[in-house]
């Protein structure tokens, strides 16, 4: 994978966690994927304005009113072996001297921000990007473990988890049998973010408060007076609250935790190991992501034996085939898991796999579970399947995967093109559903993308679930997709390895979809982050004859994608810019769009050519290197004058 792909695949990933509260993969999953994009930054020096070490979190859904927090939330940085853990503390103690440290349980829920005003609460907000959540004042009132008046009269912010515990969730689904719910943390976060609080208030939920923000006129000035003050206002605190001062005193508060684990009536996914002294914070700071004075231990995923009946086949929209195992029932991590992915058949070889036999699972934090390996010897082979389950045409195998080259009539196939090419960011068709591409697909014999632009309202009238204006507004959002542009027509093509920033690189090249079908090898890997295998793809495709074809069609069809460039202005006019460190009132992702907007280029590298470096708090090796070079540098607040002009 690219760089872009990586940071793109992230991103999505955290989307799903942080906004929708809708994980689709394991926490094991996304932090080894996390961890090669770092390795990748530090081997190539390049960090791209979109990546996601430089966030916190996702961006607040559009439904909710947004809150803009009095002071940054930081996430944790993490470790996962004691190893790890020890040599955190040895950097600590060789920065600021022998410390004392807090030890507390990381419960799994839903991060939030509660401001108390002159005694009396004044709202809660989720943590969001960590500078913007969503306003859940009226959920959170409903909470009782939520103080509503409290003895302190001064303003602060204050930071708990809201979690549903376990009794709470299996007394809910014996109370509620048509509404099941799968499992305690989205069971949760889905309560909070919902925009009727008496959802939330059927939950059950409670709030363990353990930080604090912003503040006037509290006195507390460490974590154990702090953890104080909490309960003497009547405030749910960690379960778990110990004091250490050595490794081994920290590692034998997380070996009982780990002991004690499942005997717990909530989720936790860790254990947060903190500086006690809050001066000593101070001293450390902050990285453009984490607090330097706090780490969080994340203990191995839980993980079951069942038994693996059969594996199901299924056609992704490139023909690549994914192997998925289908298990006897077994409850973990709060879920029934009956599915699992193989991820491929050289997976399932590497594994030893096999079918009529236990096998080990795994499931962090209630996401994907996966397969980890075969619990016992025997059962019966996996069969390679030779030809694909859904059109019956042979496959071929390319190294660990197997692929359907039936592109044009495996149904799966055209089903994930064709939403695909609807989807947002792609050409953004609305009201072009899953549901209403099979139909498309079963009733209407649409089998390419070409083949929406002939639909007539009439055809969609017989569709199950049609009526006058929904026929009427899916006609309307297929004629305006003609306007697409350029980067997003090209996204919507479905390259192999074509994510939205390569296709946005590709589209400000060759300023035209005429111009790409030319592009030479040479070309395209003069691209930052195209290498050889992207640029072979794109190439290929464009020698594919059917592929031609339907770019033909789309033409014919009216479609004439542009770049939509607009006459650029402004301050930043010509200048290419780096932004490094921490920025208090913009994310990395808004700083990077103003200067775009005010006729700029934003760089993630230092070098000769770049004209501007906007330095915030924690500004590290950059900052260095733009000094060395002679380079403009200015502060978050001259770079705020500049903006508001």
């Amino acid at each position: 994978m690219t760089m872009q792909e990586i940071v793109k695949q992230l991103n999505q990933w955290a989307y799903e966690y942080y906004v929708l509260d809708k994980p689709t993969v394991a926490d094991t999953q996304y932090d080894a994927l996390y961890d090669q994009l770092v390795l990748l930054e530090k081997q190539t020096g390049v960090v791209l304005p979109d990546s996601p070490t430089h966030r916190v979190g996702g961006e607040p859904l559009k439904n909710f009113v947004q809150h803009k927090h009095l002071k940054r939330l930081y996430s944790l940085d993490k470790v996962q072996s004691f190893g790890e853990l020890q040599e955190w503390m040895q950097k600590v103690n060789k920065a600021v001297g022998e410390v004392e440290f807090t030890v507390e349980l990381k419960y799994d829920g839903l991060t939030i921000n509660v401001t108390y005003e002159d005694g009396n609460f004044a709202g809660a907000a989720t943590r969001g990007n960590g500078i913007v959540g969503e306003d859940v004042t009226e959920q959170v009132k409903t909470i009782k473990t939520v103080p509503l008046s409290i003895p302190f009269k001064g303003k602060c912010e204050l930071q708990g988890e809201g979690i549903m515990r376990l009794s709470a969730l299996e007394k809910y689904n014996r109370e509620h049998p048509k509404d099941i719910l799968k499992n305690a943390r989205n069971a949760a976060a889905g309560a909070i973010r919902n925009l009727d609080p008496k959802v939330t208030a059927q939950r059950n939920l409670d709030v363990v408060f353990y930080s604090n923000g912003y503040e006037e006129g509290l006195q507390v000035h460490s974590q154990t007076q702090l953890v104080k003050f909490l309960q003497e206002n009547g405030m749910l605190t960690n379960y778990v609250f110990k004091r250490a001062k050595t490794f081994e005193e920290v590692k034998a508060v997380i070996n009982y935790i780990g002991e004690k684990r499942s005997s717990f009536d909530f989720l936790i996914d860790g254990v947060v190991i903190k500086i006690n002294d809050f001066a000593v914070r101070e001293k450390l700071g902050y990285t453009d992501k984490f607090p330097k004075w706090a780490i969080a231990y994340k203990f191995d995923a839980e993980q079951v034996t069942t038994r693996l009946n059969q594996v199901e086949w299924q056609v992704g929209r490139t023909g690549k085939l994914t192997p998925i195992g289908k298990l006897d029932a077994v409850e973990l991590c709060g879920a029934t898991i009956r599915r699992a992915t193989l991820n491929n058949f050289g997976d399932i070889l590497r594994k030893k796999l096999k079918t009529n036999a236990l096998v080990f699972v795994r499931r962090s934090n209630d996401v994907i579970p996966e397969v980890l390996g075969a619990a016992e010897e025997g059962g019966e082979e996996i069969v390679k399947p030779t030809v694909c389950p859904a059109c019956g045409f042979p496959l071929q195998e390319v190294g660990a995967n197997l692929y359907c080259v039936n592109a044009e009539n495996c149904r799966p196939q055209i089903v994930a093109r064709l939403s695909h090419y609807c989807e947002k960011g792609a050409c953004d068709i609305e009201g072009l559903s899953d549901k209403t591409v099979n139909l498309m697909v079963d009733k209407l014999d649409v089998r390419s993308v070409a083949d929406l632009y002939r639909l007539t309202k009439e055809q969609l009238l017989t569709l199950e679930g049609f009526k006058d204006k929904k026929a009427q507004n899916v006609v309307d959002a297929v004629e305006k997709s003609k306007n697409v542009a350029l980067p997003q027509f090209i996204y919507a093509l479905g390259l192999d390895n074509v994510g939205t920033v390569t296709a946005k690189d590709l589209a400000a090249m060759f300023g035209s979809v005429d111009n790409l079908q030319k592009a030479t090898m040479e070309q395209l890997t003069s691209i930052d982050g195209i290498g050889d295998v992207v640029a072979e793809g794109i190439v290929q495709y464009f020698k594919e004859s059917q592929n031609l074809e339907i770019i033909r069609q789309l033409k014919e069809a009216g479609i004439n994608p542009q770049m939509h460039l607009q006459e650029k202005k402004g301050p930043f006019l010509g200048k290419k810019v780096v932004l490094t460190g921490s920025l208090s009132h913009y994310t990395r992702s808004d700083a990077s769009k103003i200067i775009e907007s005010l006729g700029g280029e934003v760089s993630s590298t230092v070098s000769k050519t770049v004209n501007l470096v906007v330095a915030g708090e924690d500004a590290g090796s950059k900052l260095q290197k733009a000094q060395s070079l002679g380079i403009e540098i200015i502060d978050e607040q001259q770079f705020d004058s500049i903006v508001k002009g």
